[in-house]
Parts: C-alpha cells; sequence; structure tokens
C-alpha cells in the first residue's frame, strides 16, 4: 500500500499540476470540491483501469494480480465496487483480511474478487 500511495502523490501532483494551471487558481470553496472530486476521479480511473487488466504497477512489483472468483479478468462494475468499498472503508477492510476466513479484503469479499500471486 505504501508503494502504491507514492504512485499516486506523483500521479496528483500531475493532476492537480493540469487543474490548477486550467482554473488558474483553487480560491472559491466550489473549485476546492470541484478539485477534490476531480482527485478523486482520477484515483478511482487509475485503479478501475489497471485492476481490470489485473495489476496495478505496484501490484506488479509485488507479483500481484486481482481476479475474479473464477480466476479470470474481473470487470468495470466489479473494480468499481472495490474501490468504492476500499475508499470509504479505507482501514476496516484492511483489518478484515486478518479476521476473513479465506484472508480476502472486505472490499475483495464484496466485489467477488481475490489477490493471487503470479510467477511473471
Amino acid at each position: 500500500m505504501l508503494y502504491e500511495a507514492f504512485l499516486l502523490l506523483a500521479l496528483w501532483f500531475i493532476a492537480d499540476y493540469l487543474f490548477i494551471a486550467l482554473t488558474h487558481n483553487v480560491h472559491s470553496p466550489f473549485e476546492k470540491i470541484a478539485l477534490q472530486l476531480y482527485l478523486l476521479l482520477v484515483t478511482a480511473t487509475y485503479f478501475i483501469w489497471f485492476w481490470m487488466r489485473g495489476q496495478t504497477l505496484a501490484m506488479k512489483t509485488w507479483r500481484i494480480r486481482v481476479v475474479n472468483t473464477a480466476g479470470g479478468a474481473i470487470t468495470f462494475q466489479q473494480a468499481l465496487r472495490r474501490f468504492a468499498v476500499a475508499t470509504v472503508l479505507i482501514g476496516v477492510s484492511q483489518i478484515w483480511g486478518l479476521f476473513d476466513r479465506d484472508r480476502l479484503f472486505l472490499h475483495d469479499r464484496l466485489s467477488g474478487t481475490r489477490l493471487v500471486r503470479t510467477d511473471v
């Protein structure tokens, strides 16, 4: 998760720079909310895009892949549900994995996905 956070931080810097360049500043409450929603959308797009292809950049490094319960690629709906639950229940979802009988995180259990090790 820490490695993923570093990658996200770099992505947020670029996205924030583009937002500020286009709006010329972020002073009004509307622009601040718009920036936060924009960064949430950028984050969701990053995770959903890579999860639907099996791995984020950090997951490739650690040789982990996200799959559906049958072992295949996950759908857009599964990736969106996985992101939403992981975002709303951040921390709780990960702690759940310590007590789950199949060692699944809560966002994996609720989205019908699981993490598997890869050889390559």
